[in-house]
């Protein structure tokens, strides 16, 4: 099958294949023509399955096909959780809508309103935007939602976790009731399932790949290891295995710092993306990871879904997630798209509970191995584990998006720094 059996038109057609892209992914295949025919849909997909050009390219047609107001107004809303997961689904907007004459931008928090408050009021056709930017915009008078046509949810999934809940929600009281709906998350979990109740009407339901499951190209291992010998055996690792752009989560932002700190000491070129990073450091970061003038790129879980990087080898737990499903979403940023990837986790007596609970997620008993000269001490006891993302389900009023200090006054002010 080719993207011209699905009915695409010839500018997008012309624009798909100056990327170089000739078949469609199952994903691709599927969305596709349910949102040509105006459909709701609930779609679960592995990252890196093309699921942005499922909606984009459709949605662009629609639009283009589509009766204009005579005041260029937003038509189409993406609301994505973070500020790379913006940019990129921006870029493939800018770039799949090249030949038409549809006019998008891109909101987020992080930096300054100007140039966004410009973009709107020359009037947009598609605004890409994160939840707390956006509502920012809307109270200042700048946003006007009326006249939606397609709103796009995409990682909603990570939108909850996220505690975005209530914004998504006053947001959908902005926009028409008759419009179409399509919600694209990486789990069907119960809360997924609760909010398409809520939102989706009579919609189309497309999974491609097992609930939680991980990609089949991605060689997963586990290195059994004391705490504190955690970033010798990563450094370790890298060296004697020669690995390049390697990707390694942490569970916090001060910890992430100091591994990044540490390897570049032991001359692993590295930098650390998380919450706390201005917009500015993490582009930048991002910019010398992907062009490879950085070795090693340490993030944490707000980075996990938000990064678009082709062909990633290597991806590393260097803490394991306190949830289970992030796992599934931080090694799924290597094995894309068909190629082969390999996710290692460093684990520690701490984190036995843990790995026990993405086993049973996954529905696997992964590897183990213990790199001789690491052997982990049996005497050390377990100790709790502190400084987590979040160690249980909170009401998301009350959860602190990351890159929060207790300090901060004020929700609008949190979400501002998104």
């Amino acid at each position: 099958m080719s993207f011209s059996d699905l009915g695409l038109h010839a500018d997008l057609l012309r624009a798909v294949t100056a990327q170089g892209y000739t078949e469609p992914t199952p994903i691709q295949r599927q969305a596709i023509p349910v949102v040509l025919e105006g459909r709701d849909m609930l779609a679960s997909a592995q990252t890196g399955t093309g699921k942005t050009a499922g909606f984009t390219l459709p949605m662009l047609q629609r639009l283009n096909d589509g009766k204009r107001p005579a005041k260029r107004q937003v038509r189409a809303l993406v609301l994505t959780p973070t500020r790379e997961l913006a940019a990129q689904v921006g870029e493939s907007v800018a770039t799949y809508g090249q030949h038409l004459s549809l006019r998008s931008h891109i909101i987020f928090g992080g930096v300054g309103q100007q140039p966004q408050i410009d973009a709107l009021k020359a009037g947009l056709d598609v605004l890409i935007a994160t939840p707390g930017r956006l509502l920012d915009l809307h109270q200042q008078g700048h946003v006007d939602l009326s006249v939606v046509e397609i709103l796009v949810l995409d990682e909603a999934d990570r939108m909850l976790d996220m505690g975005f809940i209530h914004d998504i929600k006053r947001l959908l009281r902005l926009m028409p009731k008759k419009r179409q709906n399509l919600l694209f998350s990486a789990t069907f979990s119960n809360e997924i399932q609760t909010l398409a109740k809520q939102l989706l009407d009579n919609p189309a339901m497309i999974e491609v790949a097992t609930r939680n499951a991980t990609a089949e190209k991605i060689e997963q291992a586990i290195y059994r290891v004391d705490r504190e010998k955690k970033r010798e055996l990563l450094a370790h690792l890298i060296q004697q295995n020669g690995w390049f752009q390697v990707l390694v989560f942490t569970r916090t932002k001060h910890g992430a710092n100091r591994l990044a700190e540490q390897l570049s000491k032991q001359d692993i070129p590295s930098m650390a993306i998380h919450g706390n990073k201005s917009q500015g450091a993490r582009t930048r970061a991002l910019t010398a990871f992907k062009g490879g003038d950085l070795q090693v790129l340490v993030a944490t879980d707000i980075a996990a879904r938000g990064l678009d990087i082709n062909e990633l080898p290597h991806v590393v737990n260097f803490d394991l997630p306190n949830v289970a499903e992030d796992y599934v979403h931080r090694i799924g940023r290597t094995g894309r798209a068909g190629s082969n990837g390999e996710a290692v986790s460093l684990v520690c007596v701490d984190e036995d509970a843990l790995l026990g609970n993405i086993e049973r997620l996954i529905k696997q008993t992964l590897p183990k191995h213990i790199e001789p000269g690491f052997e982990p001490d049996p005497t050390i006891k377990p100790e709790p584990i502190e400084n987590g993302r979040r160690n249980q389900r909170q009401p998301s009023a009350k959860r602190k998006p990351e890159g929060q200090s207790a300090n901060t006054g004020g929700e609008r002010k949190r979400r501002a720094r998104r």
